[in-house]
């Protein structure tokens, strides 16, 4: 009887968690082809997401190459242009998570989102072969067509409102495959981001290698015309997998809770929080219209003052600007202490937007020939990062994690904020050793052109650091945000690649308006007159000193613990210990 009692309760929970497509039956239990069909599922979103890498990784990688040969900007000029993208790119995600999360659903803001992708991979298609559009009918032309370079950035822009619903809601769509309360599900789930950039970094190879070299040795036309078809097949593919997939519902507005959170917090600022958290208003356990209950914490107790209930006020539960629960006050301190971290996570951010300027330049300055029959594309040296996630993400996963396991007795092997720092501190040392590199170019500019390779530690460096940063930061926005942001945590999370290009471009301006004043400028017209190495080397400072003001707010982060309910004994548990909520 007891067992059927829990079965039955499983089955409640699986119901009111998942919405399943019309033809699967959701009678309150869980189908077969839904529990069968997760990794098939999981391969279906895999497709479109890798297509989507590949198309965003084939443009990025050369677009600094295309800005200054086509469009014959100069350095400054094509490396702003460069982050603004990358920086709008980044950034648009943070409505289109909002927006899936509240209103839309992920599996719609995906669909619609891939199609306007698309729209803006036919554009920059057509920008290359219809004559009264492309840049120029000559082999030879000093100035680009004026519609050329509104057609070209229209389909530029169309793809960063595109990766806006697709980006984050496709990540987190996702992740909501594996139920985390299914015991295989959620060991599988937890090497679930770790695998999703492991594949992503394929993408980054075939993008940074096949798509780059058609772009340099056929045509970029040709490139454009590769990637449309691709996403377009892909999208087909997403769709046909449409009845295996796990659905959550929209919640309405997640802001407007926090809202209400702090405004009854302000109303009662003059009351004192009781000294036993039960004291505070929280629904019942059998109550699952705010999903999984969080436990009260000690951190920011101003904002328990929220849940304290009022005798004067007979009918403030029915009213949420007055009264909150203690879920939706720990869901605001989530949000609250999330801001911390991210803005510690940007210089991260302007050292990835490195990679794709400044790097690359560095590499169209240098030797870049392995034989006399065959040269390597100035941005395909990039592929070296990805490389050194290859091979740093199977090394973590399989090997390093369960050595961690057994000595610390956490599930991840070690936290998710350790694992970031480990990333952070990649930062610096790979800023110091592009100073290094780009001092010694200089040096040797004059007598002899440098092997390309000398960039590839680098690089190497810089892939394994994002193998610890930013998949760590993955996990850290997706587990450390109510359970109705998903969405917007993974939007949370590209925005720090995004405010970090804009950072970037800032620096540049900045850098090169002081340093021009004060004698020659430290980005130039082009590479050989600038001074990169001491551009580096600051940057280097920068990410030390955020370094340590990262590893000061790590040690007093308290990780979101939610409620146990439906076991022999209730209590709390860390998501960060057990399981990515």
């Amino acid at each position: 009887m007891e067992q059927e009692k829990k079965q039955g309760t499983r089955e409640e929970s699986e119901q009111e968690k998942w919405v399943y497509d019309g033809s699967v039956d959701c009678k309150g239990k869980v189908p077969l082809r839904a529990k069968t069909g997760v990794w098939i599922a999981s391969l279906f979103v895999l497709t479109i997401e890798f297509s989507e890498r590949v198309s965003f990784f084939g443009i990025a990688a050369n677009l600094i190459s295309y800005l200054t040969k086509v469009m014959h900007e100069d350095l400054k000029t094509a490396a702003k242009n460069v982050n603004y993208w990358s920086g709008t790119t980044t950034l648009m995600p943070l409505i289109g998570g909002f927006l899936a999360d509240a209103y839309i659903g992920r599996f719609p803001m995906v669909l619609f989102s891939s199609l306007v992708y698309l729209m803006g991979l036919i554009l920059l298609t057509m920008s290359q072969y219809i004559p009264s559009l492309k840049s120029c009918n000559t082999k030879t032309c000093l100035q680009p067509r004026k519609i050329h370079e509104v057609v070209f950035f229209l389909a530029l822009y169309c793809i960063s409102l595109g990766t806006g619903g697709h980006k984050p809601c496709l990540e987190s769509f996702g992740a909501d495959q594996f139920d985390e309360d299914h015991t295989e599900e959620r060991k599988k789930k937890m090497s679930f981001f770790n695998w999703w950039n492991f594949a992503l970094c394929f993408a980054l190879l075939l993008g940074a290698t096949v798509i780059v070299y058609v772009q340099d040795n056929v045509s970029w036309g040709a490139a454009s015309l590769i990637l449309t078809i691709l996403m377009a097949l892909c999208i087909i593919a997403f769709y046909v997998g449409k009845p295996f997939y796990r659905y959550r519902r929209p919640q309405g507005n997640t802001l407007k809770p926090i809202l209400q959170v702090l405004v009854a917090a302000i109303r009662k600022r003059k009351l004192s929080c009781p000294s036993n958290p039960s004291l505070l208003y929280e629904v019942p356990k059998s109550d699952k219209s705010q999903g999984r209950l969080l436990c009260t914490t000690s951190k920011l107790r101003f904002l328990d003052k929220a849940a304290i209930i009022e005798d004067t006020h007979v009918d403030q539960k029915h009213n949420p600007w007055r009264l909150a629960t203690v879920t939706r006050v720990e869901e605001t301190k989530l949000i609250l202490n999330v801001i911390p971290i991210w803005l510690t996570s940007l210089t991260t951010g302007i050292c990835v937007a490195q990679g794709s300027t400044l790097f690359v330049k560095q590499a169209a300055s240098m030797n870049l020939k392995i034989s006399d029959s065959f040269t390597i594309p100035p941005a395909s040296v990039s592929t070296a990062a990805a490389i050194g996630t290859l091979i740093s993400v199977p090394i973590y996963d399989k090997i390093i994690v369960p050595m961690l396991r057994k000595i610390t007795g956490n599930e991840r092997g070690i936290s998710i904020l350790r694992r970031i720092s480990i990333g952070f501190t990649s930062s610096v040392i790979v800023m110091i050793v592009a100073a290094l590199v780009e001092a010694k170019r200089l040096r040797m500019h004059e007598q002899e052109t440098m092997s390309v390779f000398w960039l590839v530690p680098q690089y190497l460096i810089l892939g394994i650091g994002d193998s610890f940063s930013l998949v760590g930061l993955q996990e850290y926005f997706y587990g450390q945000v109510p359970d109705s942001m998903k969405s917007l945590g993974m939007a949370l999370y590209l925005s720090v690649i995004g405010v970090g290009s804009f950072l970037s471009s800032f620096l540049i301006t900045i850098v090169d308006q002081v340093t021009e004043k004060n004698g020659k400028s430290w980005i130039g017209k082009d590479i050989n007159s600038s001074r990169l190495d001491r551009f580096y080397w600051m940057l280097a400072i920068i990410n030390a000193l955020n370094l340590c003001a990262y590893l000061f707010l790590a040690k007093r982060y308290t990780y979101k613990s939610v409620q146990k309910i439906g076991n022999e004994t209730d209590g709390c548990k860390s998501d960060e210990v057990e399981m990515m909520a």
